[in-house]
């Protein structure tokens, strides 16, 4: 059984954080942070599936597919370092360098992070000033976690992180994580930044199999605004000082490990997708009782990315003709006779569509129902026994505003 816990990234035995202020775009907040392991981990990743990707996603990538081992993580807020060709990667590289220096590990034991202003080079001076601020501020505490998690943040109005700890052999294994997300934020590593970290001691080949799957129904399940972002980038790191015996296939412990992992990954998805830029409402998608899961995605997929259905969560408008659009374009063959559409939230669940028409709701109650923090527009297909679920936000004013002067 999985216990929530306190923190982030801080949360499981021998990891450390730190955020500071190094004035890299923003002035007076914190812009820059550092994990690190007492101990060499374990690494796993999986990145953005734009062509375009960030000098920070293949030094990344380059790590975690070919180094022995990672050891910390360094992470900068306002500039993305993408588009920035070889003196982009070239600071990557310094960056790394400052950081294995400091710590006294190897450079390619140094993962990065970068999410901002496309286009930008980074004032590396700044950078490389940040990197040893953070190395000598580096602490076990909660509070370090937090401001780990605030320091990452562009357009965010919150710090997300999550943790939770479970059982193995009688050992407790924690797994704790931080993310940003606000805008860019869509399905396929969806600009979004994520980094987990466990004590439990897990083969490399297994932990990579679990990242690459639990993806799938996470990160990848989000949408805010339907772009895709050049940065977007999962690294997990396990430092085995759990002091469990090492999960080396696919049995209970596995089982446990996969859990707990899902647990923070889903939590840390919701939570970007509920902070979409300008949103007022987590907006929830579940599909039942599809043909098949693929399907069932592809459905949950299709309403939570519709500008349409978004807008009447905003509104309040119980306009269920956007959704059930929006389940008809998706590209599943099923029969609109037989689907039953709802709205859920807090304060209650409301059927809006049956055989085909419109059933005796309450508009004001279904308005009520939408005006909620966290909405859930729920399609039953009447076809099978998959079911899938995908989140996203309300689109509000706000989102044009935010975006229209990004670079302000």
């Amino acid at each position: 059984m999985n216990i929530l816990k306190e923190g982030g990234v801080t949360a499981a035995k021998g990891f450390k954080a730190a955020g500071t202020e190094a004035g890299i775009k923003y002035k007076n907040r914190k812009d820059m942070a550092m994990i690190y392991s007492e101990a060499p981990c374990k690494a796993a990743g999986t990145f953005t599936t734009n062509v375009v990707k960030a000098a920070p996603v293949l030094w990344d990538k380059e790590i975690v597919e070919h180094s022995d081992f990672a050891q910390a993580v360094v992470v900068n807020a306002g500039i993305a370092n993408a588009g920035t060709g070889k003196e982009g990667y070239a600071y990557c590289e310094k960056t790394a360098k400052k950081a294995a220096a400091l710590l006294k590990i190897p450079e390619n034991a140094v993962l990065l992070g970068s999410t901002g202003v496309i286009g930008m080079q980074l004032p590396i001076e700044k950078i490389e000033a940040g990197v040893e601020k953070l190395a000598g501020g580096l602490q076990a505490a909660t509070e370090a976690g937090t401001q780990a998690a605030e320091a990452i943040m562009t357009t965010d109005t919150v710090s997300k992180q999550a943790a939770v700890t479970f059982e193995v052999g009688g050992k407790t294994v924690t797994v704790g994580g931080m993310c940003k997300g606000s805008g860019m934020i869509h399905p396929n590593m969806c600009t979004m930044l994520s980094f987990v970290t466990t004590d439990a001691a897990i083969s490399k080949e297994l932990l990579e199999e679990a990242v690459k799957e639990d993806v799938k129904d996470t990160y990848n399940m989000i949408s805010v605004d339907g772009d895709t972002s050049t940065n977007d980038t999962l690294l997990v790191l396990a430092n085995g000082l759990a002091g469990n015996e090492e999960i080396v296939e696919k049995g209970e412990d596995y089982r446990k490990f996969c859990e707990a992992l899902h647990y923070v990954n889903e939590t840390l998805a919701k939570k970007m997708a509920g902070d979409g830029e300008g949103a007022t409402a987590l907006f929830e998608v579940k599909v039942i009782h599809a043909k098949t899961k693929e399907e069932a995605k592809i459905l949950s997929k299709s309403v939570v990315c519709s500008s349409l259905s978004k807008a009447a969560v905003f509104g309040h408008d119980a306009n269920w003709g956007r959704f059930l659009c929006a389940l008809g374009y998706a590209g599943v063959d099923f029969d609109p006779e037989k689907v039953e559409l709802f709205f859920e939230s807090r304060s209650g669940r409301i059927q809006i569509y049956k055989d085909g028409t419109s059933t005796d709701y309450s508009e004001e109650e279904a308005s009520k129902i939408l005006s909620d923090p966290e909405v859930t527009f729920l399609a039953d297909m009447k076809m099978g026994e998959a079911s899938a679920c995908a989140w996203g936000c309300d689109l509000s004013y706000d989102y044009v505003k935010i975006n229209a002067d990004y670079r302000s």
